[in-house]
C-alpha cells in the first residue's frame, strides 16, 4: 500500500463532532439487499455500530431486551444508499466551468459540507466523489477525524486529464507518460482512494503511452482507476488498456459489451442530468437554457439513445447507481428519479434490482461488499429508515426518516 497522507499522522485529542452509537432494535419491513429478500414484520438488531441480528420479529430472542427500540409504523429499514458518482463541491448551477474556476478552496469546502448534510438527509451513507479540484481530500479528513458529520467518502482528489482535455478547468492536466505518473502519485500522496481520468468527450483523449502510464501507475499504487467514457470507441479502448470501472457509458457495439463481460468491468450509469434538466420547473431554477431543456426532453423520450446500456445490462454487465450529483440541475438529494429511470429503461429489472444497484452492488464496486451494502450480521450498521415501501414505490426514498452510519444516527 502507498504511504498514508500526512493528515493521518496527526494526533487527535478529541473529535469536534461526536455521535453515540447505542444498541438499537429496528422493527418494521426489512429490505436486506440480499437477493430479493424482503422481511415483513422484521427486525434489525444493532450493537457497537454493527448488525448483530436480522430476521422476523417472531424469531427475536431475549437478547434485545435492553436496547432502544425504533419502530415507526409503515416504515422500511434498508441499507443506506451509496452514490457511486457525485461531485460534492458542485451545487448544480449550469455554468460548472465558471463555478470551478471562481470558487476558492474555502467556498468549495463549505459547499461540500452543505452537500454532505443534504446527502445524509436523502439517505446517502456513502459517496464516491469523483472530483472537482481537490477539496474532496479535505472533506474526507474532516469526516474521518470527526471535524464535520458526513457519509463515508471515497475520493479521487483531482481527476486527471490530458492538457486542455475535457473539463481541464477542474482537473489535473498532464502531457506525456511521465506527467501522467506524477499526476497519479500526487493524488496518492494526498490520500486519494481511487484515480479518475477523463478519457473522452467529443473525441478520444490521451495517447496510448499516456493511457497505459496512468492506468499502470494507479495499479502499481494499489488503487482502482475509473474512466469517464461515453461512446463505443472510448469504452472499448479504456477496457482494453485495463480500466477498472466505466463512468456514464453510452453507445456500445456487441464486441465492446462482450469485452466488458469478459473482464468484469462494471458501468456506473448517470441518468439524472438528463432526467432533471428535462423538467422545466426544476431546470430553470439552475439557469438551464431553454434550448437545453428542449434537447433533454427529446433525450428522455428517445429510448434508442440508451440501447447500448440496456444491451450491456442484459448481457451481464453490472450496472451501478450514480447520479452525477452537483452537475447542472442535479441536487445531492436526487435518488428516486435516477432509480426510477433505470427501471423504466430496463438497465435494472425492477425496483428491488434498482435498490441493489445503489446498495450491495455499489459496495462491491468499491471493494467494500464485506463491510457495507446489505443488512447482514457482522456488517457495519449503515442503514436508513424510510416512510413507505420502496419496493412497491421508489418515491418512498424521498421520505427518509433516519440515516445511520456505523450505528450513529446522523439524520
Amino acid at each position: 500500500m502507498p504511504e498514508a497522507p500526512a493528515w493521518r499522522f496527526q494526533k487527535l485529542i478529541k473529535p469536534m463532532f461526536e455521535v453515540p452509537a447505542p444498541a438499537r432494535l429496528f422493527k418494521g419491513r426489512v429490505v436486506t439487499a440480499v437477493g430479493d429478500q424482503v422481511i415483513d414484520d422484521g427486525f434489525v438488531l444493532v450493537r457497537d455500530g454493527k448488525i448483530e441480528g436480522v430476521g422476523r420479529e417472531a424469531e427475536l430472542g431475549s437478547g434485545a431486551d435492553d436496547v432502544e427500540v425504533v419502530a415507526l409504523g409503515g416504515s422500511t429499514i434498508m441499507p443506506g444508499i451509496i452514490n457511486s458518482h457525485a461531485h460534492l463541491a458542485w451545487d448544480g448551477i449550469h455554468d460548472l466551468a465558471r463555478q470551478s474556476l471562481d470558487d476558492g478552496p474555502e467556498i468549495s469546502a463549505y459547499k461540500i459540507a452543505g452537500n454532505m448534510l443534504i446527502s445524509l438527509r436523502a439517505g446517502v451513507t456513502m459517496v464516491r466523489d469523483l472530483g472537482m479540484n481537490k477539496t474532496n481530500l479535505a472533506a474526507k479528513q474532516a469526516v474521518e477525524q470527526g471535524i464535520f458529520p458526513g457519509p463515508r467518502l471515497l475520493v479521487t482528489g483531482e481527476s486527471i486529464v490530458q492538457t486542455g482535455g475535457h473539463t481541464y478547468w477542474c482537473c489535473r492536466e498532464g502531457s506525456g507518460p511521465d506527467e501522467m505518473r506524477r499526476a497519479v502519485r500526487d493524488q496518492v500522496r494526498a490520500g486519494a482512494d481511487l484515480i479518475k481520468i477523463m478519457a473522452c468527450h467529443d473525441r478520444l483523449e490521451f495517447t496510448d503511452d499516456e493511457l497505459a502510464a496512468v492506468i499502470d501507475e494507479s495499479h502499481r499504487n494499489g488503487l482502482p482507476i475509473t474512466a469517464h467514457a461515453t461512446f463505443d470507441a472510448c469504452i472499448r479502448r479504456v477496457v482494453e488498456f485495463g480500466i477498472d470501472v466505466v463512468e456514464h457509458g453510452g453507445s456500445m457495439s456487441d464486441e465492446t459489451i462482450a469485452l466488458l463481460v469478459e473482464r468484469r468491468v462494471p458501468i456506473v450509469t448517470t441518468f439524472a442530468p438528463v432526467v432533471m434538466q428535462s423538467q422545466p420547473e426544476i431546470a430553470r431554477k439552475f439557469n438551464i437554457p431553454e434550448w437545453k431543456i428542449e434537447e433533454r426532453q427529446r433525450a428522455v423520450a428517445d429510448a434508442s439513445r440508451y440501447d447500448g446500456l440496456v444491451r450491456a445490462a442484459k448481457a451481464g454487465v453490472t450496472i451501478v447507481f450514480g447520479t452525477d450529483a452537483g452537475s447542472p440541475a442535479v441536487g445531492h438529494n436526487v435518488v428516486a428519479p435516477e432509480l426510477k429511470f433505470m427501471v423504466k429503461l430496463g438497465v435494472v429489472e425492477n425496483n428491488l434490482a434498482a435498490i441493489r444497484s445503489a446498495t450491495i452492488l455499489a459496495a462491491e464496486l468499491s471493494h467494500m461488499g464485506d463491510m457495507i451494502g446489505s443488512l447482514e450480521v457482522g456488517k457495519a450498521a449503515d442503514l436508513i429508515v424510510v416512510d413507505g415501501d420502496p419496493v412497491a414505490d421508489l418515491d418512498a426514498l424521498e421520505r427518509v426518516r433516519h440515516t445511520y452510519v456505523a450505528g450513529r444516527r446522523l439524520v
